[in-house]
């Protein structure tokens, strides 16, 4: 599998994207978006002339009666990535980047999500992308096909990360957005999530829309790998701290720590689906773990999320 700066490394998107597709799919797996094309409806008995691929065995077997399955034929998926744009995910800097291959927050962002949008436009369905520049919102309309999708991948590669971003607003226009029932993904270190966030993402839960959420956060931010005296910039305020890096450590990481068990704890209890991507991982890899987390939940009949059986 590419590695992060691997992948980050190559100018073609769209290549980048199917190289981690194909990364991912070494092995036998459901996608997590697969199953809303088609809902099963109810059984009706068995009549001559009907297809034997709907004949309900189990039923049979049971009964020693022929019933047959009815689907109700649904709308192609709708599913809005939503980007992170803000300053905080250009973490960390080229300069800053350590051996373990970690890169961008932003860049592992817009590679995970070019490599989810080629996994959706793949399998028939829709997507579309929404991010903030500034106070202004940047949309791109979820629709199908490749010309799309390779709109999207070009959408993606001009955005650059600066400023802030409103988390709240984003997810709330985000969830508009889908018109019919649908998927929202929100990809973002998540930094700026409150209370306010949470009872947002439960109002879009209750509007019949799934919540995936994708927490991107750097090898150095969970492990701070610092020592000695340093100074320490906020990428968004610009305010500055001098630490003595060392004794500073064990705080900081119990503060982390903390920080992402509520996060993942809360958005459990609401029903959401919650991924922690470290970007020192390989996007594959990441990806592709992420599929066989949801297969595994839809097979084990936890159809509240992304998978549906």
């Amino acid at each position: 599998m590419l590695s992060p700066s691997a992948a980050a490394a190559i100018d073609d998107l769209a290549l980048s994207a199917r190289l981690i597709v194909e990364g991912a799919h070494s092995g036998q797996h459901r996608s997590p978006f697969h199953g809303f094309t088609a809902e099963f409806s109810q059984h009706r008995p068995y009549r001559p002339g009907d297809d034997l691929k709907y004949l309900d065995w189990k039923i049979l077997g049971r009964t020693d009666r022929l019933y047959s399955r009815q689907f109700r034929e649904t709308t192609n998926l709708s599913v809005m990535l939503a980007i992170d744009s803000s300053a905080s995910m250009n973490f960390p800097s080229a300069a800053q980047t350590d051996p373990s291959g970690s890169i961008a927050k932003f860049s592992y962002a817009v590679l995970i999500a070019a490599a989810l949008a080629h996994v959706i436009v793949g399998q028939g369905d829709k997507v579309g992308l929404l991010t903030m520049n500034g106070d202004r919102f940047v949309y791109l309309p979820a629709k199908g096909g490749r010309a799309h999708l390779h709109a999207l991948f070009a959408l993606l590669a001009r955005m650059e990360p600066g400023g802030s971003w409103h988390l709240d607003r984003v997810l709330a226009r985000g969830g508009e957005l889908l018109t019919r029932r649908g998927v929202l993904v929100a990809v973002s270190d998540f930094y700026d999530a409150t209370d306010t966030t949470f009872r947002e993402l439960r109002r879009i839960n209750r509007r019949g829309h799934d919540v995936t959420l994708l927490q991107i956060l750097s090898h150095e931010e969970i492990a701070f790998p610092y020592t000695g005296a340093m100074e320490f910039e906020d990428l968004e305020s610009q305010d500055r701290r001098f630490l003595d890096a060392a004794a500073a450590a064990p705080g900081y990481r119990d503060g982390v720590s903390s920080f992402l068990r509520r996060y993942r704890d809360q958005t459990h209890r609401d029903g959401h689906d919650y991924v922690l991507m470290p970007t020192d991982v390989a996007p594959a890899r990441a990806l592709r773990s992420f599929l066989l987390r949801r297969a595994a939940a839809s097979a084990a009949g936890a159809g509240a999320g992304l998978a549906r059986p």
